[in-house]
């Protein structure tokens, strides 16, 4: 078989991939063996500290003269990013940085850094930006990348002969990535010509590039090691700003550096999903059709430009018309956060849509259905829908029409992703004469199941166990790949994995047949076996010691066939809403996903269950407060910024859409965010009738809606 015509086989014959498995690195996890760069210890090594800067923009000087405490070996401004005159431009940019024997006399020299800052004009709210009055931000303005599409002529047209006519403004706030392990390297460089870079980020290959050039040695010189990482979320790629500066302080101490910034350093300083004002207004007929959508957007991404995908987001408005822009703050910039941009669309169309439904005692179910071109959506709502147990529900075409002390009511959302794949991952399969095999990448795993489904992979094609083959991942010294993003590390290095396993099978066989008689196509591996084309078998371990003192070792990489592109999902929650405390008990959460063939079942359900986990976080706790009048963070730790708990969590079903009969691996991490917080909102207007259009759902808001 030529490589072009490899495919996975069917989905239903499959030894080990489309089951449950267990993780490979989940024993060293549990006990805690798993070393994340926060845990590297290296001889000499010192521990560094930034001071960000207090205000929101300010001219800034800083004396580092009276750095006096024992242990302290380096202490640096960093005027990089400033504007001209020491200028800072976000409130908490770094601008200072110490290395010290221990990270106790790190933070006390930061105490003794004397500096001032003369604040100038900063703006960290959109009204704030937007006023005629405010600052400049930026030499292009403080409103950029203004999009328009579509006809408001037409739609306005269309708008007048609408049955229901609905105009909202939907807020969402800027929420952190939260990822368990802050940002930051350990960097090994002590002079000299190289370097290794111990680093939590979803990028291998990135990091040593940008490490290079820092410390003025030659790319090929320094090594990246990830060896395992404690989330990212969209936020961690390339060196980043902590590794920048730990560079900076290993150049001037000449000694090991480790930097991963604090929890209040990462809140101001290593980015956020984008915040967004949505004022929507929409038109439907009297049967649900959606005739009519305007939508004026403003993506609020602080110093960067946001995330929106645009509208009517995955449903179909007869006319649309709408126009995007980025309000710029000066706050930190938003980064990429699990499919950025769609959970903001997602809440404001689907609330708008539920909306309508209720103005016209219409299903909101059927309503969907009806706006919703692709029948995978109608499958997937069918579904959720069955098993949240909305055919029982007496809230089908809208809340009560009396407030009831403690009502019920269910929600729905929809989701879309990519998650496609691309050429970059090259992938070394060694196969020893003892018996041992290897299957080597320089990918990373965030945490989502890459060392399990690269050693699956392999296990499968070569009859094998999945713990008989040993996952060497995470260093830039193994095979390229791709950077843990969009939901592509799956299309991209499954086929990479699946060609590699291929080849080792091919050039096993070959060496094997002389051995064994017969043709190398017609032997098959099988339970740990070799077996033969007359059924003689021979183990693993045997046949693999008749390769004598030469191992087998290929190299695979991608191929276009064995991976797709576009994936579906649906949720729905029930909530208990009491209307005298305003308190929201999340009751039960669906969600399916389809994902072409699944690799591993466990990874995709838990994929799904945290999709869920984040969403209802975001939905219900999470929101950056900053005082608009003071500039201060006011919840910049995780005692003040509030996350989802234990205690917080529903029953959630997890459904893998097996009529999804696709062949091809497809990621699918980032759409089972999307759609959580918009069925929660709509869950608490059905069970009730209070309408939220601003997260987080919090009590006060409800009982305002009820009763201010």
């Amino acid at each position: 078989m030529a490589q072009d015509e490899i495919t996975w086989g069917p989905r239903d014959e499959h030894a080990i991939l489309n089951h449950d498995m267990k993780r490979v690195d989940g024993p060293v996890k549990v006990t805690g063996a798993a070393r994340y760069s926060h845990d590297v210890r290296l001889p000499g090594m010192l521990y560094a500290r930034t001071l960000c800067c207090p205000v929101p923009a300010a001219k800034v000087t800083v004396d580092l003269s009276g750095v006096d405490v024992p242990g302290v070996h380096v202490a640096i401004p960093l005027t990089d990013g400033m504007r001209e005159g020491n200028e800072t431009r976000w409130l908490g940019q770094p601008i200072a940085a110490v290395a010290a024997e221990t990270p106790e006399r790190a933070e006390d020299a930061l105490r003794q850094i004397k500096y001032t800052t003369e604040a100038v004009g900063w703006a960290v709210t959109r009204d704030q930006s937007v006023a005629d009055d405010a600052p400049e931000l930026s030499t292009n303005g403080n409103v950029q990348r203004e999009r328009e599409q579509g006809d408001r002529a037409a739609v306005d047209a269309a708008l007048e002969s609408a049955a229901a006519v609905v105009e909202a403004t939907y807020t969402l706030p800027v929420q952190h990535h939260v990822s368990l392990e802050t940002h930051g390297v350990v960097v090994d460089y002590s002079g000299g010509e190289s370097a290794t870079v111990y680093a939590s980020t979803q990028g291998t290959h990135g990091v040593s590039g940008e490490a290079a050039e820092v410390l003025s040695v030659e790319r090929a010189e320094v090594r990246t090691i990830v060896e395992h990482m404690g989330g990212g979320f969209g936020a961690k790629f390339g060196l980043d700003l902590p590794g920048m500066i730990a560079c900076k302080l290993a150049v001037e101490a000449k000694r090991p550096i480790h930097l991963l910034f604090t929890r209040p350093d990462e809140f101001l300083a290593a980015g956020n999903r984008s915040g967004s004002v949505q004022r929507l207004k929409g038109g439907m007929s009297t049967d649900g059709t959606l005739v009519a959508l305007d939508a004026d957007v403003d993506r609020l991404g602080g110093m960067g430009f946001g995330s929106y995908p645009g509208q009517p987001y995955i449903y179909t408005a007869g006319e649309a018309h709408s126009t995007v822009r980025s309000v710029l703050t000066s706050t930190d910039g938003s980064r990429a956060m699990r499919a950025p941009g769609h959970p903001q669309a997602s809440f404001g169309i689907e609330s708008l849509i539920d909306e309508l439904a209720a103005s016209l005692s219409l299903d909101p179910l059927m309503v969907r259905k009806k706006n919703l071109d692709d029948p995978v959506y109608h499958r997937q709502l069918d579904r959720v829908a069955a098993e949240i147990g909305w055919g029982d529900h007496p809230n089908k075409n809208g809340p009560p029409q009396t407030v009831p002390e403690l009502g019920v009511g269910i929600g729905f959302g929809v989701a879309t992703w990519g998650g496609g794949g691309r050429r970059a991952c090259q992938v070394d399969v060694r196969i020893e004469p003892d018996g041992s095999v290897t299957a080597s990448c320089g990918t990373q795993d965030l945490g989502t199941g890459t060392r399990t489904y690269l050693a699956a992979i392999v296990a499968e094609e070569l009859g094998l166990r999945t713990e008989q083959v040993k996952p060497r991942i995470g260093d830039s010294f193994l095979g390229m790949s791709v950077g843990s993003g969009g939901s592509t590390t799956t299309g991209s290095l499954a086929p990479a994995v699946k060609v590699a396993a291929y080849k080792a099978r091919q050039a096993l066989a070959e060496r094997l047949a002389p051995e064994l008689g017969g043709d190398a196509g017609a032997l098959r591996f099988e339970g740990g076996n070799v077996v033969s084309s007359d059924g003689a078998q021979i183990a693993w371990a045997d046949a693999c010691a008749l390769l004598g003192a030469t191992p087998i070792e290929v190299r695979g990489e991608w191929q276009q066939s064995l991976q797709t592109s576009g994936v579906h999902g649906a949720q729905a929650a029930k909530v208990e809403v009491d209307t005298l405390t305003g308190d929201v008990r999340l009751l039960k959460m669906v969600a399916i996903q389809d994902c072409g063939l699944p690799l591993n079942r466990t990874a995709v359900r838990s994929q799904i269950n945290g999709g869920l986990v984040e969403s209802l976080s975001y939905g219900l706790f999470e929101e950056r407060i900053i005082d608009p009048w003071l500039g201060v963070p006011l919840n910049a730790t995780l005692s003040d910024y509030k996350i989802a708990g234990s205690a917080d969590i529903p029953e959630m079903v997890a459904i893998i859409d097996d009529d999804d009969r696709r062949e091809q691996a497809i990621g699918m991490a980032e759409p089972t965010v999307i759609p959580g917080q918009s069925a929660i909102a709509n869950a608490i207007f059905n069970a009730c009738g209070v309408r939220l259009r601003d997260l987080p759902f919090t009590n006060a808001k409800i009982l305002d809606a009820l009763y201010g």
